[in-house]
This record gives structure tokens, sequence and C-alpha cells, in this order.
């Protein structure tokens, strides 16, 4: 799939960890690991937005898009 997902990596730059995160946005840990394997089908807005505010970060710093070769 094109779209990454670079949860992560920000998460390790901010020096904190997936359940602290989890806790802070208000979803399971268990929903937060399906977004940072990219199993996710769909994010809502909100959910990004608190990501983002949680993080300090902008959305395409946790959302990629890697063109496929052709």
């Amino acid at each position: 799939m094109p779209i990454e997902i670079n949860l992560e990596e920000v998460l390790e730059k901010r020096g904190m960890k997936s359940v602290e995160l989890a806790e802070k946005i208000g979803i399971t840990t268990a929903n937060l690991s399906i977004l940072k394997t990219g199993k996710a089908k769909a994010i809502r807005f909100s959910t990004l937005e608190a990501i983002c505010e949680a993080l300090d970060c902008q959305p395409g710093d946790i959302i990629v898009y890697k063109k496929s070769p052709n």
C-alpha cells in the first residue's frame, strides 16, 4: 500500500510510549497498535487531530504517501 504510517518513529522522537499516547488521546492500546502497524483501513480526523496535538506534529509527519514504482 502506498500509504505508510510513521507513528512509531514520531513516538520515538518524542520519547513517548504507545500506552501513554493511547491514554492521552482516549483510545485503546489495541486500536493504536492497529494504526501503528498500518493495518487500519481508516482514521477519524478527530483521532488524527488528537495524535497531532499530543505529539506536537503535523499529519504529514505521521501519514506519508509513497508512490509505487511502475
